[in-house]
């Protein structure tokens, strides 16, 4: 198993493929307060919550559901991407297509796309200045239809939305016997060696 995970590590980076994944540790705060900036911590708070509530997944976590009528951690998972996918398309002011199709991932594949979107978003936050949160609207387009929301509603749909299932995979991991890192502390974004 360990000479496996190292072949394939070796091979990701003879391709120049890059084995670390954001937020391990969340990045050190801006040194002023900002719109953008609060923005991005945010969605760095998602991405370091979403690193550490992912890292160490079994297959059995994966595929757990606390009942039949409940989501298997999978899925729940998929919709996490989705929400990161809209969240970049919104800073880099694309549309979201409804009617777009979407490869099958693995776990480790959907999972540093979602670090990636995570990553990306906050980049492109830090990098804007406030009078331009206004441009990154949400744009909805299914078929024929399109439909906008203002910055405001990314906050309270998507970001706020993944926090939340980013809690639910914390419980179903501890739920099916795996719990969550115990060195890890949110209120700091770090973690105890």
């Amino acid at each position: 198993m360990k000479l496996t995970l190292l072949l394939l590590v070796v091979i990701g980076q003879a391709f120049g493929q890059s084995t670390e994944l954001p937020y391990a540790q969340i990045p050190d705060y801006p040194k002023q307060y900002s719109a953008t900036a609060v923005a991005a911590r945010m969605v760095d708070a998602l991405g370091f919550r979403y690193y550490w509530a992912t890292e160490g997944l079994r297959a059995e976590d994966i595929s757990f559901s606390p009942n039949k009528d409940a989501r298997t951690t999978k899925e729940t998972l998929t919709h996490i991407l989705d929400l990161s996918q809209i969240l970049v398309n919104s800073v880099n002011e694309l549309p979201n297509d409804n009617n777009a199709a979407l490869p099958e991932l693995t776990f480790a594949e959907m999972r540093q796309k979602t670090l990636e979107n995570i990553k990306s978003t906050s980049e492109k936050l830090m990098k804007s200045k406030d009078k331009e949160l206004s441009k990154f609207k949400m744009v909805f387009k299914r078929d024929a239809t399109i439909r906008e929301f203002p910055f405001w509603n990314t906050l309270n749909g998507p970001l706020a939305d993944a926090l939340w299932h980013v809690g639910q995979v914390v419980s179903y991991r501890r739920s099916s016997g795996n719990p969550f890192n115990n060195k890890v502390n949110v209120l700091t974004g770090t973690v105890s060696k």
